[in-house]
């Protein structure tokens, strides 16, 4: 597995972590021994990087990463990423600083930790972004202990240029995969030139690139791909990258023609490809199962995909995708 270094944090992670929003149960039921088991596969082949939220099932997945932490003896041999700000109104005046003391003291206590490695505004409203008295805040709390580093969570370019220009911000978490491209053009330059780490979220458009859904695919009541695809619970970008779901079958199958012409599965081509790009530090699939788990991971030891399939990457996205997705976010 390579590692790299996270941004502003100074902390050395793996390029491929593992992202534990399902952890919570927000994409259909997972119990606690089939989440241990997704934890311990993980960290077996060389994930250090895991990111959760105090709104995944409502804190069930911050406390399910905690007691795995205590069950294997790993305190501090791994790097925990929370958010906060998602469990209450996205009204800019909630992001204040008694609520970030109550939220943060609530992850705290569910992730067994006196010091937060690292607490990410979990994509707030854009007036958020342009608040002096909201990052000074967080500094606030960095001085005080109770937090190592703190990044954001966005939605859009415009957001993450906002932020990077923060000379406290540590890191952005942005939504980057074949099907979102927008962040190459000026997100990640600008991260690399203010040493600001890229975390990439949802690299496998919910699943699509992974090349296993056909037009008659369903998902659960629970999962957020079934109730979330016309955005009524939160932005649709975070569902299918906010592409239809049909279109998004057909392009996944050029993408996994494009992966297996090089040798490789749809998904480690998809989290590979992701995590080998300038200003990339880590890249943070979900997994439900142990064989996701080892799958997702194996993408961080391939080697360079190279020119050509960046180029093939963006004439498939040009073609099908840009249309509906690069001027919304």
């Amino acid at each position: 597995m390579d590692t790299r270094t996270l941004g502003r944090t100074g902390r050395t992670v793996s390029v491929i972590g593992l992202g534990t929003w399902q952890l919570g149960a927000d994409w259909g039921d997972v119990d606690d021994d089939a989440a241990r088991a997704v934890l311990d596969a993980s960290f077996a082949a060389g994930v250090t990087m895991y990111d959760t939220a105090d709104a995944y099932g409502d804190g069930r997945s911050e406390q399910r990463i905690a007691s795995w932490l205590d069950a294997r003896g790993l305190r501090g041999q791994v790097f925990v990423a929370t958010k906060i700000g998602r469990r209450v109104p996205q009204v800019a005046s909630n992001y204040v600083m008694a609520n970030f003391r109550a939220w943060i003291d609530r992850s705290r206590t569910n992730l067994g930790m006196d010091t937060l490695d690292l607490v990410q505004l979990h994509c707030p409203p854009d007036e958020v972004f342009a608040s002096d008295e909201v990052f000074d805040g967080l500094d606030t709390l960095v001085a005080e202990g109770a937090i190592a580093s703190y990044g954001v969570s966005v939605e859009t370019v415009e957001q993450a240029i906002t932020a990077i220009a923060r000379p406290g911000v540590a890191t952005v978490q942005i939504i980057l995969n074949a099907f979102r491209l927008k962040p190459l053009d000026t997100v990640l330059p600008a991260a690399m030139d203010a040493g600001v780490g890229i975390i990439a979220r949802v690299p496998l458009a919910s699943g699509l690139l992974s090349g296993r859904y056909d037009h008659d695919t369903t998902f659960a009541a629970d999962d957020h791909r079934t109730y979330n695809r016309d955005g009524k619970s939160f932005d649709v970008g975070e569902t299918f990258s906010g592409i239809d779901f049909d279109e998004g079958v057909e392009a996944a199958r050029e993408f996994s023609a494009l992966a297996r012409q090089h040798g490789l599965e749809p998904t480690t081509a998809a989290l590979a490809w992701v995590s080998q790009l300038p200003g990339v530090n880590t890249v943070i699939p979900g997994a439900r199962n142990v064989a996701q788990a080892e799958g997702n991971a194996a993408a961080g030891s391939v080697a360079a995909l190279g020119p050509e399939f960046t180029a093939a990457v963006r004439d498939l996205y040009d073609r099908r995708i840009r249309a509906s997705v690069h001027d919304r976010w």
